[in-house]
């Protein structure tokens, strides 16, 4: 891919804090400003309801806002260990534990083989929008330009969310295996305050820490800490070599039995748990601005990591189960107290310090992906574009950095593991879901080329699957018994599919496209609806809480923001009308 026009623009300092740099628009230019766009909210949430981005915008007109370019370092080499870097470590080590204990027992494996499949199923979606928008936004920037920009904000709402939950998971999980290393207790170096809530009573400072300086190295320069991160894991790798040998050496069968101890419910309930496990591929997508060859690079980095991944994941799983009875698995430190148990006291610590490891590269990664997410939805105005600004020496956005830092250094100081873990599921789950559907759209509807009659007939068919998957995990979330309905919906959603399948395509990728289209991306629809059916009532409270606030703001600030971006013809009369107003009130 050839280099883009340099936007740099050194007459500007990086390091300033003015109100308009935060605050540019029109709508926030004063009080009046601010009260006359208040007033025009339901014609702008109109306007900006299916308002949808182009590929030339994301890639080209969005890049300005940073001022300076993010530098082309990466080589597939690179995303392949960023991938299991940033994957490996970050669920196997912290939720295997609790969720083979409280879950799924030994049909944990199983677990893992469905999260990966639907995680795969991810890649794949993800991997041709990377390559047709090799741009720093990933599936914020891939929604906005195929659902339009409310559908983005969500979604970047629930991505900023996944970032900072995610991060301060790591962080405790890190916390965790540190201190069963010095003593056998996870909850050793964490601060117990009796007046707080239950799950956000044991204060967590080492957690803050290594965030700080997880995040403090990612600062510091994208090649730098890739090649950190690829030598480290290849040394992880070998260690968990290692720690699946001795597992089926020292492991027994009889582990085992029941396999199945909280029937087939706990291994999906399990399952849309550890899909924690498998997040971070996305992380690697948004590195393509910053990959030399993205439509080479991107597939071989992306595929190639999450097909290791999800065969080593499903090894550890069963080496786990067959060297402790399910019952007695440490939820917090599974694999460093089950060393411990088969008399290998020295392989406690190995484990113990490959945990650490994995997480701190972990933690590495997700700041790298965590901080290209939140630039481009700042330079789409949706946050302040202020946090878009990237340092023209370290070529890294030091300001989004910051932000989901000092945002996930608070909720690990508080938050216990289990609150975080569901929290973030049902964000990334979701997020995943509507990836797909976004690549079904991709496929099938381009504006103005569509015909009128095949747009009715391509959304009939996609609301027959979603309706379906949410029919099928309906029932089985609340215990239904009987085939009949489940047949129903299976019929209906291999009906929707055909259907979809027997439409003209509009778009065909120009290098690499998902296969099977559109059968793999609706199965992916299928697997993420009926995961997010599996998780717990207090998961859905948390993630519509959470979801509540994220659309105040929207309402107050980020449709504002938007709408003067979309409409720069119209900013010197919002200006005009908002002084008009200020002088009447003076």
């Amino acid at each position: 891919m050839e280099s883009l026009p340099k936007t740099q623009q050194p007459h500007k300092r990086y390091w300033r804090f003015s109100k308009q740099d935060f605050f540019p628009e029109p709508s926030f230019h004063n009080l009046g400003s601010y009260k006359n766009a208040l007033s025009q909210t339901p014609n702008r949430l109109k306007n900006r309801l299916f308002a949808r981005s182009s590929d030339s915008s994301e890639l080209v007109e969005l890049k300005k806002e940073s001022e300076n370019e993010m530098k082309l370092c990466l080589t597939w080499w690179d995303l392949i260990w960023l991938g299991f870097g940033s994957v490996v470590g970050s669920g196997i080590f912290s939720i295997t534990g609790q969720e083979t204990r409280n879950d799924a027992g030994p049909a944990i494996v199983l677990s893992y083989a469905i999260s990966g499949l639907s995680a795969l199923l991810s890649v794949f979606c993800y991997t041709e929008f990377s390559v047709d928008i090799p741009v720093a936004g990933g599936s914020f920037s891939f929604l906005r330009i195929e659902l339009g920009d409310f559908v983005a904000f969500i979604a970047a709402a629930n991505i900023l969310l996944e970032a900072m939950v995610g991060a301060a998971g790591l962080g405790r999980s890190w916390s965790s295996y540190f201190a069963s290393i010095i003593k056998n207790n996870p909850d050793f170096l964490r601060i117990k305050i009796d007046s707080f809530v239950e799950g956000f009573n044991l204060l967590d400072p080492i957690a803050v820490v290594v965030l700080a300086l997880a995040n403090g190295v990612a600062m510091t320069g994208t090649k730098m800490t890739s090649t950190l991160n690829w030598i480290s894991s290849i040394i992880s790798a070998g260690v968990i070599v290692f720690i699946i040998i001795v597992g089926f050496v020292n492991g027994k069968t009889s582990n085992l039995v029941p396999f199945f101890p909280f029937g087939a419910g706990g291994v999906f309930r399990a399952a849309a748990v550890v899909y924690w496990s498998y997040t971070g591929f996305d992380m690697v997508a948004n590195m393509a601005e910053e990959t030399k060859r993205p439509s080479r690079d991107i597939p071989l980095g992306l595929l190639g990591s999450m097909s290791m991944i999800t065969v080593v994941y499903c090894l550890m799983a069963l080496a786990l189960t067959m060297m402790v009875k399910y019952t007695q698995v440490d939820v917090n430190a599974a694999y460093s107290v089950a060393f411990e148990g088969i008399g290998m006291y020295w392989a406690k610590y190995l484990v113990g310090i490959c945990a650490l490891k994995g997480m701190t590269t972990s933690m590495l990664v997700g700041s790298l992906g965590q901080s290209r997410y939140t630039t481009q939805i700042a330079r789409a105005h949706m946050i302040p574009p202020w946090f878009a600004l990237v340092h023209p020496k370290t070529g890294t956005p030091i300001y989004a950095t910051l932000l989901t830092t000092i945002t996930s250094c608070i909720l690990a100081l508080f938050t216990s593991l289990d609150v975080l873990s569901s929290v973030f599921s049902f964000s990334t789950l979701s997020i995943f879901m509507l990836m797909a559907v976004a690549l079904l759209v991709r496929r099938y509807y381009v504006t103005d080329v569509t015909l009128k009659r095949d747009l009715g007939k391509f959304l009939l068919c996609l609301f027959i699957v979603i309706g379906s998957s949410v029919g099928a995990t309906v029932l089985w979330s609340t215990d239904v018994k009987g085939w009949v309905g489940y047949a129903v919906t299976g019929v209906l959603w291999l009906l929707g599919t055909s259907g979809m399948a027997l439409l003209p395509k509009q778009r065909i990728p120009k290098v690499w496209g998902v296969p099977l289209v559109p059968w793999v991306p609706s199965l992916s629809i299928g697997m993420n609806i009926f995961l997010i059916g599996s998780l717990g009532k207090a998961a859905f409270y948390r993630f519509f809480i959470c979801s509540a606030v994220m659309l105040i703001y929207y309402v107050l600030v980020g449709v504002h923001a938007t709408y003067d971006i979309a409409h720069p013809e119209k900013q010197k009369s919002v200006i005009d009308e908002g002084k008009e107003s200020s002088d009447q009130v003076l």
